[in-house]
C-alpha cells in the first residue's frame, strides 16, 4: 500500500492508498492544528513532521517513533537521500541589538540524533542543501559560491565553485560521477550563462563540460534528465519589453553534457507554462503559447516528435514509468485533464478535476491524486484519488469550517512496482465521473454556516 499523508486544520493523519482508502490505524493522528511541514525519506521508509513543538521521525511500516527533536520553530524539513541526515530550517531572526542571529539551518545525524552542523541560512528559497544520490557530496549556495562537503563531513569545505556570482545550481541525479549545472546572471551588458561541470573539475571555463549564454534571463529553471546527460533551461524575464504578455518572456534552451546546446524552437508565441522530461531521458514535453496553449514532445535533437494540438492547459506530468502523460489546466483554468498513452500517442481519458491546486502521480504509475488546498483556495478543500482511465476511486471533502493544506504520496524506490500495460477501459470507480457542480452564490466566510436571510438593500 502507498500511504497518503493529509495535513490540515484537523491535524495530520495518514490514509491507506489504493485499494482501501481508509485512515491508517498504525499511524496515530496528530490532532494539533499547528503542523507546519511533513517529509518522507526518498525511499518512503521514514516519515517526519513538525507540529509546532517537536520534529518527530517515524518508521512508516511500524509507525514506531525513531527520533524526536525539540524544535518548536522548525517550518521545513528534509531527509538526505540515504537517510543518514535530517535537515531542518526555521525562520532567521536577528537579535534586538542588530547583531547576527543564531544559526537556523540544522543538520542532524539520524542514527545518533546528534547535531552535525548548524548554518545561517537567511532565505527560505533554496534553503535545503543538495546531495548526490549516494551522499558522497553535499552542496549549498553561500554568498554567490557553491560550497561542497564530502561524505557528510560538514566541518570541512572540500571544494568551492567560485564564478562571478553563482545564483543557482542543480546537482545531477543518479550514479557517480556527479555533475553540476550552475547559473550566473548577466550584469553590465554581459549575458547570463549556464555551465555544466563534472565534480570536482572546476578550474576555469575550459574545464566546463558545456556552456550556454543568453541575454534574456532574470531567472532560470534548470532541469536534469534522469540519466544526467542533458539539462533543459527555462530562462525568463520579469517583464516582456514588447508588452505582449504580463508573464514576462520565456525561452527554452537545451544543453547536453557532451557540449551540444540549442534553443528549442517553439512554434507558438507566448509564455512557457511547463516543461517536463520523460523518465526515459530521451524526450521532453513543453506546454507553451498564448491560450489555448500548445503541447509538444521533443527529442534530444530538439525536433518535435508529436504535437498534441491546442487546449486549455498549463501543466504536464509523466507517470513514473514514463508510459502515460497527463496534460492539465489548473490554477486559473477549469481543471480539464487529458490522459495520453505515450507509446501510441492515443488519448485514454479526459477527466475534469475542478479547482485543483495540486496533482501528483502515485509511484505505482496507475493512480493520481488531485487536491484543493488552502491557502490557494480556502473553500471546498479536499482530495480525490483517480485511476488514470478517468474513474474517481475515492473522494474526501472536509467540512466548510476546516482546511486541508497538503496531500502527497509516499515515495517508493525505483522498480518497486512492475510496469503494467496501458488500459483504455475505465476502471470501476466508487463514484460517478465528477461533473462540475453548478456555481453557487459567493458567501463571505462569516455568513457561511448561518441560515439564508433575504437581505434588504
Amino acid at each position: 500500500i502507498c500511504f497518503v499523508p493529509v495535513r490540515g486544520s484537523e491535524g495530520l493523519y495518514m490514509v491507506n492508498g489504493p485499494p482501501s482508502f481508509t485512515e491508517s490505524t498504525t499511524f496515530q493522528r496528530d490532532p494539533g492544528k499547528n503542523c507546519k511541514a511533513v517529509a518522507f525519506s526518498k525511499d518512503g521508509s521514514l516519515f517526519g513532521w513538525c507540529n509546532g513543538e517537536k520534529v518527530n521521525i517515524v518508521n512508516v511500516t511500524s509507525a514506531e517513533l525513531l527520533r524526536s527533536f525539540d524544535l518548536p520553530k522548525a517550518v521545513c524539513l528534509e531527509f538526505s537521500p540515504k537517510n543518514n541526515v535530517l535537515v531542518t530550517w526555521q525562520a532567521y531572526s536577528t537579535a534586538k541589538d542588530g547583531t547576527a542571529g543564531v544559526p537556523n539551518l540544522q543538520l542532524y545525524d539520524l542514527k545518533t540524533g546528534k547535531c552535525l552542523k548548524s548554518f545561517i541560512q537567511k532565505k527560505m528559497q533554496n534553503w535545503c542543501p543538495c546531495w548526490a544520490d549516494d551522499e558522497s557530496i553535499c552542496a549549498r549556495n553561500v554568498n554567490n559560491e557553491v560550497h561542497f562537503f564530502e561524505n557528510n563531513n560538514f566541518n570541512t569545505i572540500a571544494n568551492k565553485l567560485h564564478l562571478q556570482k553563482v545564483s543557482d545550481f542543480v546537482l545531477s541525479p543518479g550514479a557517480q560521477p556527479t555533475k553540476v549545472a550552475v547559473y550566473v546572471p548577466g550584469s553590465k551588458g554581459a549575458p547570463s550563462f549556464v555551465r555544466l561541470y563534472q565534480y570536482p573539475n572546476f578550474g576555469g571555463p575550459q574545464s566546463a563540460l558545456a556552456n550556454k549564454s543568453f541575454f534574456k534571463a532574470d531567472k532560470v529553471t534548470m532541469l536534469w534528465n534522469k540519466k544526467a546527460t542533458a539539462v533543459l533551461v527555462i530562462a525568463s524575464t520579469e517583464v516582456d519589453k514588447s508588452g505582449a504578455s504580463y508573464y514576462g518572456e520565456q525561452t527554452l534552451h537545451y544543453i547536453a553534457t557532451n557540449g551540444e546546446s540549442a534553443v528549442v524552437q517553439l512554434p507558438k508565441n507566448g509564455p512557457i507554462y511547463d516543461v517536463v522530461w520523460n523518465p526515459n531521458s530521451v524526450e521532453f514535453c513543453a506546454v507553451y503559447g498564448f491560450m489555448p496553449a500548445k503541447a509538444t514532445v521533443f527529442n534530444l535533437k530538439c525536433d518535435p516528435v508529436f504535437d498534441f494540438g491546442t487546449g486549455p492547459r498549463n501543466a504536464a506530468y509523466y507517470s513514473p514509468p514514463g508510459h502515460i502523460l497527463v496534460l492539465a489546466g489548473f490554477g486559473n483554468l477549469r481543471g480539464q485533464m487529458e490522459v495520453w498513452d505515450v507509446k501510441n500517442y492515443k488519448l485514454i481519458s479526459k477527466p475534469v478535476a475542478s479547482d485543483s491546486t495540486y496533482f501528483a502521480w502515485c509511484p505505482d504509475g496507475e493512480h493520481i491524486v488531485t487536491a484543493t488546498c488552502a491557502p490557494r483556495l480556502r473553500v471546498g478543500n479536499g482530495y480525490k484519488i483517480w485511476h488514470y482511465s478517468g474513474s474517481v476511486l475515492h473522494s474526501h471533502e472536509v467540512p466548510s469550517s476546516e482546511e486541508i493544506w497538503q496531500v502527497s504520496w509516499q515515495p517508493f524506490p525505483e522498480g518497486a512496482f512492475p510496469a503494467r500495460a496501458v488500459r483504455y477501459q475505465a476502471v470501476a470507480g466508487e463514484l460517478p465521473s465528477a461533473e462540475p457542480r453548478p456555481a453557487q452564490a459567493y458567501r463571505p466566510p462569516a455568513l457561511r454556516n448561518k441560515p439564508l436571510t433575504a437581505s434588504k438593500l
